[in-house]
């Protein structure tokens, strides 16, 4: 199975082409470019060198969210543009988890964190068991204060993945966090692929037939800044009325 797998949830834009478990092509950037501008010339990229075209792509995975809400747009509505013409198979995963597969090696708890902004992370917590992930959390939007108080008193490693790195590493300073490598500590879009055929393989045919490019939905977790300055008009409009 040929699988095409992007993230663009966060700062960091990466791309990888695999056939199952194998790896063919891999980009990461991490840069200050916007990924409307750098995505599809990545994937066209990723494509020629590997002599593959995307009607030979067998299943599209997207790393869904949550994330930036323009990041987030922007992958999923890239996946669907290039499903749509052959009708390809879309799955959706968490990016969250997608992070947490980088040290799928490792033991201990995995503590993935993005940061959410106004002072929140975008938070989901793993145990590393026999080179598997046991999700211990919903996705949620968190404090670095709730994540401490969660966390206090746990006596394993700890750990850290995402962007949100700096931020609960200082904030879990009295805990047992070593240093993650920074291959490591930010998106990759072949954790997007392993996670994304992982869910693929454990679905039935019927659930699979459902895999449309147009059932690829975002998740956001929380609504927008727009959605929340609409509201706050609206409240103060009721109030003044």
């Amino acid at each position: 199975m040929i699988i095409l797998a992007v993230d663009t949830t966060a700062k960091t834009s990466t791309v990888a082409l695999t056939e199952d478990e194998r790896l063919i092509g891999l980009s990461i950037f991490n840069t200050e470019n916007t990924h409307s501008t750098t995505l599809l010339p990545t994937v066209e990229s990723i494509l020629g060198s590997a002599c593959v075209n995307v009607g030979d792509i067998d299943l599209f995975v997207c790393s869904a969210g949550p994330g930036s809400f323009t990041g987030v747009r922007i992958g999923a509505a890239t996946v669907k543009g290039l499903a749509f013409t052959n009708n390809t198979k879309c799955i959706g995963v968490s990016s969250l988890e997608a992070l947490a597969m980088n040290i799928i090696c490792q033991d201990g708890l995995v503590c993935a964190v993005m940061d959410a902004r106004r002072n929140q992370l975008y938070n989901a917590l793993f145990e590393l068991k026999k080179g598997g992930l046991e999700r211990k959390t919903d996705d949620r939007v968190i404090t670095k204060e709730e994540l401490v108080k969660e966390l206090t008193g746990y006596r394993g490693k700890v750990h850290i993945v995402g962007d949100g790195y700096d931020i609960a590493a200082e904030a879990l300073k009295d805990l047992d966090c070593p240093k993650t490598a920074e291959t490591a500590k930010y998106q990759n879009a072949y954790s997007v692929a392993m996670l994304g055929l992982k869910k693929y393989r454990a679905l039935s045919e019927n659930e699979r037939e459902k895999l449309t490019p147009a059932a690829l939905a975002p998740v956001y977790l929380r609504v927008s800044q727009a959605e929340r300055e609409r509201e706050e008009k609206l409240k103060t409009k009721r109030t003044q009325n």
